[in-house]
């Protein structure tokens, strides 16, 4: 069983940067892919990044490419969602999620199809 803990959201300036922060705990995920995504209000939850832990691999929905990026510490257990030039749109609730990675899997995992969920960050951007 993994848990997951998301923290770093709040009410930000449209274009400022955010940092959010998912930390893991549990058990060893060094064989793990962690995922972000967002749902807005009135909105389907919708995919942003993705990065295994082993490799750091990384992979992003095409929209965010350049100005969100995805990282993670393997001391401290931690990935994280840096988002730069915040914009109104971008008000979400933030969840990461994980699971064990597995081949072919990166299309399940655009889906949402993770075993493990944190309970989400909420942030708000005011224009």
């Amino acid at each position: 069983q993994v848990q997951l803990v998301e923290s770093g959201g709040g009410l930000v300036q449209a274009g400022d940067s955010l940092t959010l922060s998912c930390v893991a705990s549990g058990r060893a995920i060094s064989d793990y892919v962690v995922a972000w995504f967002r749902q807005a209000p009135g909105k389907e939850r919708e995919f942003l990044a993705a990065i295994t832990w082993s490799d750091e691999d990384t992979y992003y929905e095409d929209y965010v490419k350049g100005r969100f990026t995805i990282s993670r510490n393997n001391a401290k257990n931690t990935a994280y969602l840096q988002i730069n030039s915040l914009k109104p749109e971008d008000t979400a609730v933030y969840y990461c999620a994980a699971d064990a990675d597995r081949p072919f899997f990166q299309t399940a995992i655009v889906l949402g199809y993770l075993e493990f969920w944190g309970q989400g960050t909420l942030v708000t951007v005011s224009s």
